[in-house]
């Protein structure tokens, strides 16, 4: 699936068809972001773009935050410099262009719908092995 028809995805996910429209909306920027990670798509190792922006985020020194998005309790907040530390600049830049927005903006707004989205995405408190964006989302929406 595509950044833009994963991003009107995420953006109902967020609050409704506003959330995607016009540059820069927050689901086109997830829908981007989680693109360039993997296109949402389960891999050959089980994995799916999530998992690995779970992993990424972890990894940067972000794991209270990304854990406190996939748990049950309250999310935490991430900056969007934190996110642009975090990110790759070849991906960050690849969702800013998508977007149609600077690196900087792209990482603000990252960092303000991110943690809503992950949560919404887990909603057991755990980050679902093996299965698409595009199904998670889905669900969610029902």
């Amino acid at each position: 699936m595509a950044g833009n028809d994963l991003g009107t995805l995420l953006g109902g996910l967020l609050g409704g068809s506003g959330q995607s429209s016009g540059p820069g909306g927050a689901g086109n920027i997830l829908g981007a972001l989680l693109g360039a990670l993997g296109g949402g798509q389960s891999g050959q190792g089980g994995g799916n773009a999530l998992e690995g922006l779970i992993g990424m985020l972890t990894r940067s020194g972000l794991v209270d935050q990304a854990h406190s998005w996939v748990g049950t309790g309250e999310n935490q907040p991430v900056s969007g410099a934190q996110i642009a530390e975090a990110l790759p600049d070849e991906t960050l830049r690849k969702v800013a262009q998508e977007a149609g927005v600077s690196t900087e903006q792209a990482a603000d707004q990252i960092a303000r719908s991110l943690p809503t989205a992950v949560d919404r995405l887990t909603p057991s408190g755990e980050v679902p092995e093996g299965r698409s964006i595009e199904d998670l989302v889905r669900e969610q929406q029902f």
